[in-house]
């Protein structure tokens, strides 16, 4: 199938915001050998915007517009797919603006598109900026839900992994104090099944190891420091494991993640984000990867946002971008056997 070699997989690399640090760390990183011997590469966005970066870099690689994914390049040449109508116009670096806002999310879209298409194998994708897709009239508060909706994924989850430690998380991107209420058995059981099909379809773990979070201190201390450990995260486990999906828990989080990191256990489930985040960028800061699970198509992302405070430095750090497209070979092929 056209761009499917399982050795080599065809990966599409989404740009990301063009003002953000995503054009530099694709151009960092797919100067470097390793990715040509992992992946055939072809980035998904504006080929001016990277020969820019490049030169500005001083990279010693060439930036080539094609039409197709399976265009082949040279050795030392960077394909570039734009699926504009036109190219992109001038733009602010390190500024919020429409214009670079609908780029991105066009961007995600024939990344998408293609996938879906068998096209190409899996997606990796550069950081977005959710106010510039929201001035563009994309309502989303960011990658996940804009792919699950591109999709028809009906259910998805957010799994963060880096050196010892991956992390699935019951909520995402809401503010505290309105979290405690969306936690239900019925979230809390989905957040097991998910991190289960992740752990299983893409890192191959045949009966992996899942324990959930408690959200209060000392796992509620029996109801004296808060109930959801009794009201929903404990009954969301119990329905878990009726269905088949093993999980312990909840357990305090301040041991539980100490005991993840030492191999006890393949993955947790996080109640919110900065439960799982902290210690994650503590352990792997730079070299994390973020994973959505429950997609028709495989799709990493770095861990890190558009960062408009460095643009145009040449210090923005392409370790995780590196991770994110060395796992998704390593899904392509566990996901082909």
């Amino acid at each position: 199938m056209k761009g499917m070699s399982v050795k080599k997989p065809l990966l599409g690399i989404t740009m990301g915001d063009p003002a953000g640090i995503g054009p530099e760390v694709i151009v960092k990183a797919l100067a470097r050998p390793l990715v040509r011997r992992l992946c055939r590469p072809v980035v998904i966005g504006s080929p001016e915007v990277l020969a820019k970066v490049a030169c500005a870099l001083k990279v010693r690689i060439k930036i080539r517009r094609v039409a197709d994914p399976d265009d082949a390049v040279p050795a030392g040449v960077i394909p570039v797919l734009d699926p504009l109508p036109e190219p992109l116009g001038s733009f602010t670096p390190g500024r919020v603006s429409r214009e670079t806002g609908a780029a991105q999310a066009l961007y995600i879209k024939e990344a998408v598109r293609l996938a879906l298409a068998k096209r190409i194998a899996g997606i990796v994708t550069a950081p977005i900026n959710k106010e510039a897709i929201n001035l563009a009239g994309y309502s989303y508060p960011g990658h996940t839900e804009m792919l699950a909706d591109l999709t028809g994924a009906k259910e998805v989850g957010m799994m963060i992994v880096g050196g010892p430690l991956r992390f699935l998380f019951a909520t995402t991107h809401v503010a505290i104090r309105e979290m405690p209420e969306l936690l239900t058995p019925e979230r809390i059981e989905r957040a097991i099944r998910l991190c289960h099909l992740g752990l299983t379809a893409l890192f191959g773990i045949k009966r992996p190891r899942i324990a959930v979070a408690a959200l209060n201190p000392h796992g509620g201390e029996g109801g004296l420091f808060g109930t959801e450990e009794r009201t929903a995260i404990g009954p969301g486990v119990e329905r878990a494991r009726a269905q088949g999906f093993p999980a312990v828990g909840p357990l305090p989080a301040d041991t539980l993640i100490g005991q993840a990191a030492r191999g006890t256990y393949d993955a947790v489930v996080a109640m919110y984000h900065d439960q799982g985040l902290i210690p994650l960028k503590l352990a792997a800061f730079g070299k994390s990867v973020n994973i959505t699970v429950g997609l028709p198509i495989i799709r990493t992302s770095v861990d890190h946002g558009t960062a408009y405070d460095i643009v145009g430095q040449g210090r923005a750090d392409d370790g995780s971008l590196l991770e994110a497209i060395r796992l998704a070979v390593t899904f392509v092929r566990n996901t082909s056997r």
